[in-house]
């Protein structure tokens, strides 16, 4: 007894082998764990805080100056601030960010950046200095840790 088989043609081949391959695919891809990439952004940023108060408010309206020295580069850096009347001090952030109006910057222009390093700061009101001081940036950095589901 003879059985006969049709054959199968090129294209139905070809077609039955394509489907058969992106079932395979589909298969390994649905297995895997889904691949996500880290998604923490991290910054330090080391910033020191200065100040200055008429303790009793005998002054009225003054001007502050505050100048910060880098001993690493000899730079200095200015903030100057206005203060009106009811107003007996102000605290201020160096190094400021260049973006803010009132930013501690050179003569020349330059900002001050927060880079490692001792530093001297004074404040003059009517040109003497009344208040200074020394501080120490520190070196900074930042770790990430990856955490798996």
């Amino acid at each position: 007894m003879t059985t006969s088989v049709p054959a199968l043609s090129f294209a139905a081949r070809a077609s039955f082998g394509g489907r058969a391959l992106a079932a395979l695919v589909a298969l390994l891809l649905g297995a895997a764990p889904a691949a996500r990439a880290q998604t923490w952004m991290v910054s330090t940023t080391a910033h020191i805080k200065l100040g200055i108060l008429d303790k009793y408010g005998q002054l009225g309206p003054y001007t502050a100056t505050f100048v910060v020295h880098s001993e690493k580069t000899g730079k200095d850096y200015f903030l100057v601030k206005q203060l009106v009347n009811n107003q007996t001090g102000v605290d201020v952030l160096f190094p400021t960010d260049p973006s803010d109006p009132d930013y501690f910057k050179t003569e020349g222009g330059e900002a001050a950046v927060a880079a490692p390093g001792r530093y001297t700061w004074e404040c003059r009101v009517k040109g003497v200095k009344a208040v200074g001081g020394r501080f120490v940036f520190p070196e900074v950095g930042n770790d990430v840790t990856v955490i798996n589901k």
